[in-house]
């Protein structure tokens, strides 16, 4: 009899939301604040819900532990003192996942977690930094404002701020990021990346999948990609170091270096273009800027430059053969003595093949020079 009244009062227990010790409440200036900690079992799974900046780092504790530190404003020190005393954190399981909650109302809170290895993370603030380490599978995080910082997550990676920086240490699958207002900083990605802000600048050192980086106002860098890559940008330099794939970009203003790709396509409104080692098709125009134009180490397909106010320098080595239908207003200057030059009314026109011919390369310019180099 005494065994199954124990039973059925740890039945109760376990049902109930998990209690944390508090610290004593301080207060100043109408502003009160309360520390809540504790620990609670946690499944293979969490969700996080939270009012405030929230930090978590995982694989760090054999449980969940928990800091909360929890802050009101109110016309006077009574009434802010009774909001905390009410205000509780609760802990539930949900099946395979862990829901924590700390409610908002009138408070605002700061949430600190250490749990064990977790295979999968969501955590949704409704305003506020959110810092989250360590998770052996996929993390989505939501913040209506703040900073976002993760690192060290083995699964795909969802992260979402309606304003601030977001950076970004290793993901072991595919990463989607979004930004209202703020810098993308991407380290290592093992999959494919889709980066955007209305407003900052996007670097990204590696990415193993294609990249999609479209920013409102600002810088791109992409150091690696293991496939395509989709550049966009309303203002701002454009640098491309190595695809594996198409280049495209797409830049109202600002300069554009392609280093190596499989191809690119890019259409400035006005800036400089440079590319160099294009494996592929190149369409490339602006319409105020000079090109440069390096085959150095290029398999060319068919392909054409343009300018509408610029010089367009094309450097060819010996080993890249090419057929040249160049036509400029100004001039066109070239080192190759066999291309035959002449003027055809308002245009100067250059055609021939060079170095024994290959892929067509047309060349257009309006108010510069185009310039035929030896490599």
């Amino acid at each position: 009899m005494l065994r199954s009244a124990l039973f059925s009062a740890l039945a109760v227990l376990a049902l109930l939301p998990y209690a944390g010790a508090q610290k004593g409440l301080t207060c100043k200036d109408g502003r009160c604040e309360k520390v809540i900690y504790g620990t609670a079992p946690v499944a293979s799974r969490l969700r996080v819900n939270a009012h405030g900046p929230v930090t978590l780092e995982g694989g760090s504790a054999p449980r969940l532990i928990y800091t909360v530190t929890v802050s009101v404003s109110a016309r006077s020190e009574a009434e802010a003192r009774r909001w905390l005393q009410q205000y509780t954190v609760r802990v539930v399981s949900q099946g395979s996942t862990t829901v924590f909650t700390a409610p908002g109302g009138p408070v605002m809170t700061a949430v600190s977690l250490k749990t064990p290895r977790m295979s999968a993370v969501e955590i949704s603030t409704s305003d506020g930094a959110v810092e989250a380490n360590g998770v052996d599978g996929p993390l989505e995080v939501d913040s209506g404002a703040g900073a976002l910082t993760v690192d060290r997550v083995r699964g795909d990676c969802k992260l979402t701020t309606g304003g601030g920086d977001v950076r970004v240490g290793q993901i072991g699958g595919a990463l989607r990021c979004s930004t209202g207002a703020g810098h993308i900083t991407v380290r290592t990605v093992r999959g494919e990346a889709v980066l955007e802000t209305n407003g900052g600048d996007i670097v990204a050192g590696q990415a193993g999948g294609q990249v999609h980086a479209t920013t409102g106002g600002g810088g791109v860098h992409i150091g690696t990609a293991g496939g395509p890559v989709t550049a966009t940008s309303g203002g701002g330099e454009i640098i491309v170091e190595k695809a594996n794939g198409i280049v495209t970009v797409r830049n109202m203003a600002g300069p554009v270096q392609v280093w190596s790709s499989a191809g690119v396509r890019c259409d400035s409104g006005s800036g400089g273009i440079r590319v160099s080692n294009i494996s592929g098709p190149m369409r490339v125009s602006t319409t105020m800027g000079s090109i440069l134009a390096n085959l150095l180490g290029s398999r060319l397909a068919d392909s054409y430059l343009a300018t509408g106010n610029g010089d367009i320098t094309v450097l060819i080595p010996s080993n890249v053969g090419v057929l040249i239908q160049a036509q400029d207003n100004m001039r066109i200057v070239s080192e190759f003595r066999e291309l035959a030059i002449r003027r055809q009314g308002q245009r100067v026109i250059a055609e021939g093949p060079l170095n024994g011919g290959g892929p067509l390369l047309q060349i257009s310019g309006m108010g510069g020079t185009i310039f035929l180099k030896r490599q």
